[in-house]
This record gives C-alpha cells, sequence and structure tokens, in this order.
C-alpha cells in the first residue's frame, strides 16, 4: 500500500541529509569526532557499529536532538539551525524512533499517540483523522487504534512509535535497532511496513548490529567506529569492515569468497539459492 497524497513527503527536491565533520561529547568523552556522513534520498542506508560506537548519537544529532559541538547537520545543503523553531521545522522532514518504543509511547490508546504530532502541527480535525487513519493502515495498526498502549505486544508498540513519526510525513525516517527485541514473524512485519513507507517517498536510515540483515536490505551501508563513519554501497562496506569495528563480515559474502565468486555476488539466502541450486541439480544428473 503505497502513501496517500497528503502523507507522500513533499517540497523540494532533495539534496540529501548530511552530516559534516560532527563533533559530539559526553563530558570529556566525544562519541563521534569528525564524523560524516550523506544520506541520498530514495536509497536504504544501514548504519552499524559496536555498542558505543556513536550510532544512538548521530542519529539523535541528524534529527536536531543534540547539537554538536562543532560540525553540521544539513537538509538540501542548508545548516540546521537549533534554534526552536528551526528545530520545529527540521523535524517536518526527520524524525527519529528510538529503540525502545516506552520512551516514546505516551498517549491513552494507538490513535491519540499517532495524532499527537499532526495535532501539534496545527492541522485542521479533518487533515488529522485523514493522515491518522491512513498511518495506521500503512503500519497495520487499524484494528488496534481504540486499544490502550500498555496492552500492546512489545511488537506493536514499535509499530505504534513508528507510526507516531510517520504521521508527521517526514522525507527521512531514522530508526534505532527497530527490529531488536522482535521475533522473526513481528521483524517480517514490520519490514513489510517499512516498504510501504518507501514506496510513498520516505528515505529510511536504519541502525542494525545485523550485518546480514544489513547486506540483504540496504543499498548503502555506514559504519561507526572511532568516533567517525566510513560510508559507500553495502556489499562494499560489508565486505571490507574498518578494523575496530567490532563486526564480522556476513556469511553471505565469506560464502562467495570461498566460492571463488565475485564480491557482488549473493546478497542473501534467495541469492544464494538461485546461484547454487542449478550446480546441485546439474551435479545429480
Amino acid at each position: 500500500m503505497a502513501l496517500a497524497v497528503d502523507l507522500v513527503p513533499v517540497g523540494l527536491v532533495s539534496a540529501g541529509l548530511c552530516a559534516r565533520d560532527l563533533v559530539v561529547g559526553y563530558g570529556q568523552v566525544n562519541a563521534l569526532n569528525g564524523a560524516s556522513l550523506t544520506i541520498t534520498p530514495g536509497r536504504r542506508l544501514a548504519l552499524l557499529g559496536a555498542n558505543g560506537s556513536g550510532k544512538t548519537t548521530l542519529l539523535r544529532t541528524l534529527a536536531g536532538s543534540l547539537e554538536p559541538a562543532s560540525g553540521d547537520v544539513l537538509l538540501d545543503g542548508e545548516p540546521v539551525r537549533f534554534s526552536r523553531a528551526a528545530l520545529n521545522e527540521h523535524r517536518r522532514h526527520v524524525q527519529l524512533v528510538l529503540q525502545d518504543p516506552d520512551d516514546q509511547l505516551f498517549s491513552a490508546d494507538v490513535y491519540r499517540d499517532v495524532s499527537f504530532g499532526p495535532v501539534n502541527l496545527g492541522l485542521p480535525e479533518d487533515q488529522v483523522r485523514a493522515r491518522v487513519e491512513q498511518t495506521l493502515a500503512v503500519l497495520d495498526l487499524t484494528q488496534l487504534a481504540e486499544r490502550p498502549t500498555h496492552q500492546l505486544s512489545f511488537g506493536q508498540r514499535k509499530r505504534v512509535a513508528i507510526a507516531g513519526a510517520v504521521a508527521m510525513a517526514p522525507r527521512y525516517l531514522l530508526l534505532d535497532e527497530p527490529t531488536a527485541g522482535l521475533d522473526p514473524v513481528g521483524q517480517d512485519e514490520l519490514l513489510a511496513a517499512l516498504d510501504r513507507l518507501e514506496a510513498g517517498g520516505t528515505t529510511v536510515v536504519l541502525a542494525t548490529h545485523d550485518v546480514d540483515f544489513a547486506l540483504g536490505w540496504a543499498a548503502d551501508a555506514a559504519v561507526v567506529t572511532g568516533g567517525q563513519v566510513r560510508s559507500g554501497p553495502a556489499g562494499r562496506m560489508l565486505g571490507d569492515l574498518p578494523e575496530g569495528s567490532r563486526l564480522r563480515t556476513p556469511w553471505v559474502i565469506q560464502l562467495s569468497r570461498r566460492l571463488g565468486l565475485e564480491e557482488s555476488g549473493p546478497r542473501d539466502l534467495d541469492d544464494v539459492a538461485a546461484l547454487i541450486g542449478p550446480l546441485i541439480r546439474h551435479g545429480r544428473h
């Protein structure tokens, strides 16, 4: 299901969401130290790194929740200012969903939680209702609209937290470990919802520790290590992980190397089956 017209991100032809030479610290420690990253509109980006590497700090800074000590966040080439008015405008375009949904859910039921953002945009009641109903449909939450948030499963709470961000019709949706804590079916449901959002024009950035998932899902990958960021096409980045990243090379890339295949070979299990299946069948004859 694609997003309805009133939920499709609109505005300038986007030049991207960028971090430029960010320095962000906590006390005497810099979580980011000269970090730069460009998020290209329409391309899935997986953000990877060890615990404490600075992934969440980078997402929060891109979303305007943290102000860097130096460096810039840029949207369409323009630096983001950290005044209240400027940040309110920035959050129309960039929304962040944290790893724990309970950090963001606070209304009595699902409908009111999802409607909070559009109401605070000052939209007329009929527009709020239309936007919330469409968002609930996209996230497959319509049947839970009147459910108290404390009665939801963990996976449902995650989808409601994402719905609250989606109802703002952002151009960029930043997700911090959205699949963490979900069972396999819950992960599939969430990823199907993200597919529908992308079909409506939202660019998704997803922080994860799962290199195998990142390789199969993302077009681009960024690895945070040593306070800096290395980024590029997912296959190339995950096949040549930076020293100190504390990440393992995806098993598909390891298998491709063992078989002497090109690095641009299979990306997931389906690709491996398509490649090896005919060879196995041929060997049986």
